[in-house]
């Protein structure tokens, strides 16, 4: 009796479960339309509000995950609908609802300049669903800015290059001309000096005597060593005449010696 008591007790949760989770989808559903109607309307912000109460009531719900991601890039916020759009991407088991998230990642990076990765999610979107023209034509537009992406990069990388090669070569440039400078200063103090040395070695002889007679020049109130010679000798003349006359004088008023009387 306990047993047949504990089945039945067990049923009904099993019913009320099972109902609860339809009205959770249902409400979810109904939140749903409502959300895409504000999204028709251009409404994306009261759009998503709708699309994150659907899953709250049912978290799994594949199209409430995929519309919140649209209205999210709609906002541009493509980092946020890339999430959910890998999510569906992941979960889904719906070939073409998997095209349709390949393709909406693809237009994310696509807005945010990765060309590489939209061109690889949109031939991966084509994958699954080869018909689609509107991808096929993303993926040649992607091609497209990936290649003209990649043109630039080189045409800047190379002028990035010549602009160094270039200041390389004025460093290089600079460096020689400054080496030039030294050398020439250098070469300059020496040529001076061997000019300077010629110059001595060069000098005529007949200046050196020419600047003694200048110096031997007699300057106001001073005589000249030669003047000093000249007037010597005269002075010693002078003192050789007067010495002759004393002594001739001397000569005329000497005594004769006289012999002795005895």
């Amino acid at each position: 009796m306990k047993k047949i008591l504990f089945i039945l007790f067990l049923l009904p949760l099993s019913i009320f479960a099972q109902q609860d989770k339809a009205t959770l989808e249902k409400e979810a559903r109904q939140l749903v339309r409502e959300g895409n109607e504000l999204y028709n309307q251009l409404k994306f912000a009261d759009a998503e509000v709708k699309y994150k109460k659907a899953l709250e009531k049912s978290p799994d719900y594949e199209i409430a995950n995929y519309n919140l991601g649209n209205a999210l890039s709609q906002q541009n916020r493509s980092k946020e609908a890339l999430k959910q759009y890998e999510l569906v991407a992941k979960t889904t088991k719906d070939r073409f609802t998997h095209a349709s998230s390949m393709h909406n990642i693809g237009n994310a990076h696509y807005k945010d300049k990765q060309y590489q990765k939209a061109v690889d999610s949109y031939k991966h979107s084509l994958r699954a669903n080869p018909k689609d023209d509107e991808t096929r034509y993303n993926l040649a537009l992607a091609q497209e800015m990936l290649k003209n992406q990649q043109e630039n990069e080189d045409k800047n990388k190379d002028n990035k290059d010549d602009k160094d090669k270039k200041d390389d070569q004025k460093d290089k440039d600079k460096d020689k001309k400054d080496d030039k400078k030294d050398g020439d200063d250098k070469k300059d103090e020496d040529k001076k000096d061997d000019e300077k040395k010629d110059d001595e070695d060069k000098k005529d002889p007949k200046d050196d005597k020419k600047d003694d007679k200048q110096e031997q020049k007699p300057q106001p109130g001073k005589l000249s060593p030669q003047q000093v010679k000249q007037l010597l000798e005269a002075m010693n003349n002078e003192e050789q005449k007067t010495q002759k006359k004393m002594n001739a004088k001397k000569e005329r008023g000497k005594k004769i010696k006289q012999e002795k009387d005895w």
